[in-house]
């Protein structure tokens, strides 16, 4: 009786995922007929990775079903759907519908193995959309482009990026061997969020009781546990990650340094210091004889100042803190040691 009852479950878990399965083909093939007007079989087929004999057998259901799908012969036949007929997505204005192809992100779906889901999505959306709003939205979509990484910078292709998503979406906790700054480490972390930033992918994990960001291009190895974890129902990802970002903008710009930038210098400030110290930066009024400014910003330790300031060329010249400017000095002293060579 126990093995029977068991062949019975299976065969009606297997029965009901077979009629998940073809619902979502059938719909599929609703909304590729509404977006595109006539298709052929063998495109059908290609689309939902199946038999022409099965694009036959759906095509029959959905006019079973009362879907007026047309059939029509010779080389430029195929199946349309009957003129005035489809599904409607109602409550949409214009630009909300525009807003929605611009949040598609490309690339980005694509590294996180989503492509093929945000392209079909998307296509399913066109479909359902009114005639008048589908020229807009599919105007949108060709004309904006997101180009994520910085200017010079390439984008993070992390191979374990899918593994991380699945996992994030699944609350599966994850080991790892990551490569710090200073050695290897091995932790094991419960994801709670995936953030893509400037081109770099970061999965922010609670590690014990802290929670903790890691690069994902830095993970060497990675192991999917078949566990789960809870969430944090009070944890908010984008809350945290500006959190973080403004802690990190701070410890990294601990010191303050006062220098004089000449016109050009002032800028080239915009250019070379990073936004954080920009809007903390103190400028003074211009000298009448020459144009330069003193200027007062949060900067980091002397090392990181001196390279920072170097870039600046003579357009300025460190005032304070003694021990920078000395830096400065000792450095321009050795380039033009090395130079006068």
């Amino acid at each position: 009786m126990f093995i029977l009852s068991v062949h019975t479950c299976q065969f009606v878990s297997g029965m009901a995922t077979l009629v998940r399965m073809r619902a979502s083909r059938l719909l599929s093939i609703l909304m590729t007929l509404q977006a595109r007007g006539r298709v052929t079989a063998q495109f059908l087929a290609d689309e939902c990775a199946v038999s022409l004999r099965t694009i036959y057998r759906d095509i029959d259901a959905l006019s079973a079903a009362g879907v007026p799908v047309h059939s029509e012969r010779g080389a430029e036949g195929g199946y349309r759907l009957l003129d005035g007929y489809r599904t409607r997505l109602n409550g949409l204005s214009s630009q909300e519908a525009e807003s929605l192809f611009l949040g598609g992100l490309p690339g980005p779906m694509q590294a996180l193995g989503l492509g093929a889901v945000m392209a079909g999505a998307q296509t399913k959306l066109l479909a359902a959309l009114p005639v008048e709003l589908r020229s807009t939205a599919e105007r949108m979509r060709s004309r904006f482009h997101l180009d994520a990484p910085a200017w010079f910078s390439d984008a993070d292709e992390p191979a374990h990026l899918p593994s991380i998503a699945r996992a994030v979406w699944e609350q599966h906790p994850l080991e790892i061997r990551y490569q710090s700054w200073k050695a290897e480490k091995f932790r094991r972390i419960e994801p709670l969020g995936i953030v893509l930033k400037s081109g770099a992918w970061y999965v922010v994990g609670r590690v014990g009781q802290d929670v903790r960001i890691y690069r994902i291009s830095r993970i060497l190895e990675l192991n999917l546990l078949d566990e789960t974890f809870e969430r944090p129902l009070t944890f908010d990802l984008a809350a945290y990650w500006q959190d973080s970002t403004q802690r990190l903008s701070e410890e990294m710009h601990a010191s303050e340094a006062t220098l004089r930038l000449s016109p050009w210098g002032m800028r080239m400030l915009d250019v070379f210091i990073s936004p954080f110290a920009r809007s903390a930066a103190i400028v003074g009024e211009p000298d009448p004889t020459d144009g330069w400014r003193t200027v007062t910003l949060p900067v980091g330790s002397v090392r990181q100042a001196c390279a920072e300031l170097l870039r600046f060329g003579t357009e300025a010249e460190v005032l304070a803190p003694p021990e920078l400017r000395a830096q400065m000095s000792e450095v321009a002293a050795a380039l033009h040691r090395r130079y006068a060579q």
